[in-house]
């Protein structure tokens, strides 16, 4: 089976530990490639063979924010079509609302539990490519109380 890629950028490696760990748990198949920054995100994909299917990006980030590089990934032709997700410990409605205008498909808050946050990727890493928005918009309507935005593109 061929394996998926599947960036993260995110410079709390407690986080990123967790966040990697529950995507092997959930598929084998899936690679998780990792940044401590925006500007090392695009290091990384500058490097990789294959494209990845989805980036999660942190908005907060030493160096270069998620916002940074959220904003460079839509402007390359190249990765301009890579769906992200904007991840972040903020709850706060203007960075949702920045996140979408960005071009963000999704913006969540970091769950603490790792069983959540494995619920979370589950449902993304189970539906990578053309049901990923579908299966976005069923976590952000589920009524699990996880704070989840989703770009409405009807």
């Amino acid at each position: 089976m061929r394996k998926k890629i599947i960036l993260l950028a995110d410079d709390d490696m407690d986080d990123t530990e967790m966040f990697c760990e529950a995507l092997e748990d959930i598929d084998e198949n899936i690679i998780c490639e990792c940044a401590a920054n925006g500007k090392e995100a695009l290091q990384v994909l500058e490097s990789l063979d294959q494209i990845p299917e989805l980036i999660f990006l942190d908005v907060n980030m030493p160096i270069m924010s998620g916002w940074e590089c959220l904003k460079i990934l839509k402007n390359d032709k190249r990765y301009q079509d890579i769906p992200v997700i904007m991840i972040s410990t903020s709850s706060h409605k203007k960075d949702m609302d920045i996140a979408l205008e960005l071009g963000s498909m999704c913006y969540f808050v970091k769950p603490y539990d790792f069983n959540d946050l494995k619920h979370i990727l589950r449902s993304i890493a189970l539906n990578l490519g053309a049901n990923l928005r579908k299966a976005l918009y069923q976590l952000e309507t589920d009524g699990s109380g996880h704070v989840f935005t989703c770009k409405d593109d009807n």
